[in-house]
């Protein structure tokens, strides 16, 4: 049995969950709106103030199923709620970041600067100029998006140069050393 499949989800007040055919899940809240379509192997019920997935069968792929769509039903919820947010930080003489308009502006070492607009649904912050703050109601488009800025310029192991999450640990290696004869 799933263990997590089986909690039901907690809907907070202000959030309204709807369920329509083809189990198409619609959760509004004070952040947005968000819409997904899931699996019709599943069953998926509004019960008072709870959202309840059940599966049908035992089989392996619908186990997989019944925890994965209960904790992306919870994530929406929690996106349309509270949102969810991801740091980049910048590391690098001369690398900055800026905002232009809805335009993520980045100085990273290269001859031109790289512009980035924002998707819809996601607001960018740059508190400071090595400072990058993603936000946003969707927390895969948050991560996709965040994911694409680090790939911009990654942080590389000798100087530690590029953006980088801020929890993220770039583990230093040591330079070259003299030329032995």
């Amino acid at each position: 049995m799933s263990r997590i499949g089986k909690k039901p989800v907690a809907i907070p007040v202000g959030v309204t969950v709807k369920v329509e055919d083809g189990n198409v899940v619609t959760v509004k809240g004070p952040n947005g709106e968000l819409t997904e379509k899931f699996s019709p192997r599943l069953t998926i019920k509004v019960e008072g103030p709870t959202v309840v997935v059940e599966r049908s069968s035992d089989d392996k792929f619908d186990r997989s199923l019944h925890g994965l769509t209960r904790s992306l039903i919870q994530n929406m919820i929690d996106g349309v709620t509270k949102g969810f947010q991801k740091s980049l930080e910048i590391n690098g003489v001369g690398y900055r970041a800026a905002k232009s308009g809805n335009t993520l502006v980045l100085n990273v070492g290269f001859s031109h600067q790289v512009e980035m607009p924002e998707p819809a649904g996601i607001t960018v912050e740059v508190p400071a100029q090595n400072k990058i703050i993603v936000k946003g109601a969707d927390k895969q488009a948050v991560g996709e998006f965040a994911a694409k800025i680090r790939a911009v310029r990654k942080p590389e192991p000798y100087k530690g140069k590029g953006i980088k999450y801020d929890y993220e640990v770039v583990r230093r290696k040591e330079g070259k050393t003299g030329a032995k004869k």
